[in-house]
């Protein structure tokens, strides 16, 4: 199996870079995600130079706008020096299909780090330095903290952007077709649906106006407005709106007994007693006596690989 590249804060992995020395080595990134994930390290604090270890560093807010500072000596700035590491790692950050990053860091932190006033109040309402340039330059890339990923929901709401990200980049970005635009929405409509049903119909609206002479333009926009739907957490009433839709396929071969079990199904993970994990598997069920083409062909029930169990908790 050929691992996706993600770009990753290096104190995650173990890499002992912290301003400290130490690190923030995460047992779920280093076990469970590692063995699908291949993980490029970025400490753009040592990137720039600043030893191991070193003194901490801060984001101000000035009248030139907010800059990493050192906690203790204001005379240290390291704002330009971190800008132009980060521009510096574009053409590798480019070929990864997601980012995890160190929560709070003021190079790493995606939101919520601390910026601290001029009466040295701190205010949680900025984005590391390093993360700020990437999400700029990287507007799709799907990036989290790692703090957020022992939420269920957003861990499983990473992972799914990951996959479908890089499944754009590698297959159908590159060589894209009309066909291609088309057949990837189609694969792809069940999971939108699960995630914003009105953005849905609008991805599908944007797909079905591709031709010849518009595609650059109409996939960019198509792209942009799946990768910000798929943001949304998916609930889980829109969940069982879905599920519903993929039983309406079984209509004619169910019997009433069958039809009875999975309304009631439904209805128990609508309630959050059971798993996503456990509709899906009766469906599967189902659609192995009667396979259905458009099912076969949806990620919905297989958006990646089941060992990561995601479905299990959500």
């Amino acid at each position: 199996m050929v691992k996706i590249p993600v770009g990753i804060s290096a104190c995650l992995m173990g890499d002992e870079v912290r301003h400290n020395g130490g690190h923030k080595r995460d047992a779920y990134i280093n076990g469970t995600l590692s063995s699908f994930f291949s993980f490029h390290h970025f400490c753009p604090e040592v990137g720039i130079g600043l030893g191991v270890p070193r003194p901490a560093i801060r984001l101000l807010a000035t009248d030139r706008g907010i800059r990493a500072v050192g906690s203790r000596d204001s005379g240290l700035d390291v704002t330009d020096q971190l800008v132009g590491y980060s521009r510096q790692q574009f053409p590798l950050i480019e070929q990864c299909s997601g980012m995890i990053v160190k929560r709070a860091s003021p190079s790493c932190g995606m939101e919520r780090v601390k910026v601290y006033n001029d009466k040295n109040m701190p205010h949680p309402e900025g984005s590391g330095v390093f993360a700020a340039a990437i999400m700029e330059k990287f507007p799709l890339l799907p990036m989290e903290e790692e703090g957020r990923l022992g939420d269920p929901g957003l861990r499983e709401n990473f992972v799914q952007r990951v996959f479908i990200y890089h499944r754009w980049r590698t297959e159908y970005a590159n060589e894209l077709t009309v066909k291609k635009l088309t057949e990837f929405h189609a694969r792809h409509k069940l999971i939108y649906m699960s995630h914003d049903q009105n953005r849905s119909r609008e991805l599908g609206r944007i797909a079905a106006s591709a031709r010849n002479d518009n595609l650059e333009q109409v996939a960019a926009e198509y792209i942009a407005l799946a990768m910000a739907t798929l943001k949304k957490v998916a609930s889980r009433k829109n969940h069982v709106n879905v599920l519903q839709h993929i039983q309406g396929y079984l209509k004619k071969q169910l019997d009433a007994d069958d039809k009875q079990e999975l309304v009631e199904v439904f209805e128990r993970y609508r309630l959050g007693e059971i798993p996503l994990i456990v509709p899906i598997t009766l469906l599967r069920h189902h659609f192995r006596k009667v396979p259905d083409d458009y099912i076969d062909q949806s990620w919905y029930m297989n958006p990646y690989p089941e060992e990561l169990k995601l479905r299990n908790l959500v």
